[in-house]
C-alpha cells in the first residue's frame, strides 16, 4: 500500500490518527512518518528527510516557506493547541488560577514530565515558566525531560511517583490513556499555539498531500478537532 510521507509536530497525532480510515477510503493511500518536536521535525525536513506533508507551527511553516521548502500557497491552519497541566488519571485534578497557583503545584510536584525544553513548543515554553516563577534552579532535579510530549505523557502515566504531574499540549494529553486533562496554564503564563499544515516542495505525492490537508482543516471533521484538542 502507498502511504503519505508526514513530518509532524506531536500535537497533530491524534487528529491524524483519527482521519486515517477516511483518508484510505478517498485517495486509498496510508498516512506513514513522524510526530515529535517541532524543530526537530523541521530540521528533519531541511536535512532531506522524504516527506509530502508537514503539521508544524505556523511560525515554522512560515520560515520553511521562506527557505522554499514547503509549498506556499497550499499553506493552511489547522487550530490552536493549548499547552496545559495532567495529571495521572488516578490523581486529583489541580486547580491553577493565578501564577501563584501554578508556582505552588509545581514546587509540590516530586516528579515534572515535559518535552524537550530546547527542541519542542510545550517544552521551550515550561522552561521559560520555570524562569519567570523564579523556581527553575529548584525544581530542576525533578524535571523529567523526555523527547517530546507524547513519550513524556506515556511515562507521567506510568510513574510510580507520589506526586507527578506533567505538561504539554492539550491534544498529546488527550491522546494519552492513563492521564486527564487537569486545565490550561493561568494568565501571564498561558499558551496557546497556532499548528500549519502544507505540502512539501519535494513532495512524491503532492495531491493526496493536499486531500489530506482538506481533511486535517475541513468543516466536515471540526468536531473530531475539537475533540482531540484543537480550537478554532
Amino acid at each position: 500500500m502507498t502511504s503519505v510521507n508526514i513530518l509532524s509536530g506531536g500535537a497533530a497525532q491524534g487528529l491524524v490518527r483519527g482521519l486515517t480510515e477516511a483518508f484510505k477510503a478517498q485517495t486509498g493511500f496510508d498516512i506513514d512518518g513522524e510526530f515529535g518536536a517541532v524543530g526537530v521535525m523541521a530540521d528533519k525536513l531541511r536535512a532531506g528527510t522524504p516527506a509530502d506533508l508537514v503539521i508544524l507551527t505556523q511560525a515554522l511553516l512560515a520560515k520553511l516557506a521562506s527557505d522554499r521548502l514547503v509549498t506556499p500557497s497550499s499553506i493552511a491552519d489547522v487550530g490552536r493547541v493549548e499547552t496545559a497541566l495532567a495529571v495521572r488519571s488516578r490523581d486529583p485534578k489541580v486547580s491553577v488560577k493565578t501564577e501563584a497557583d501554578l508556582r505552588e503545584v509545581l514546587r509540590s510536584a516530586d516528579a515534572i514530565y515535559v518535552p524537550d525544553t530546547k527542541a519542542s513548543t510545550a517544552g521551550q515554553h515550561v522552561a521559560k515558566v520555570l524562569d519567570q516563577l523564579g523556581i527553575a534552579y529548584e525544581v530542576a532535579s525533578r524535571l523529567k525531560i523526555f523527547a517530546n510530549g507524547a513519550t513524556a505523557m506515556r511515562e507521567l502515566a506510568m510513574s510510580t511517583a507520589t506526586r507527578p504531574i506533567g505538561c504539554t499540549q492539550a491534544t498529546e494529553i488527550i491522546a494519552t490513556d492513563g492521564i486527564a486533562l487537569s486545565g490550561a496554564l493561568p494568565p501571564g503564563c498561558e499558551l496557546v499555539t497556532m499548528y500549519t499544515a502544507a505540502v512539501t516542495a519535494r513532495a512524491a505525492h503532492p495531491d493526496e498531500a493536499s486531500a489530506l490537508i482538506a481533511l486535517l482543516t475541513g468543516a466536515a471533521h471540526r468536531e473530531l478537532r475539537q475533540r482531540v484538542g484543537f480550537a478554532g
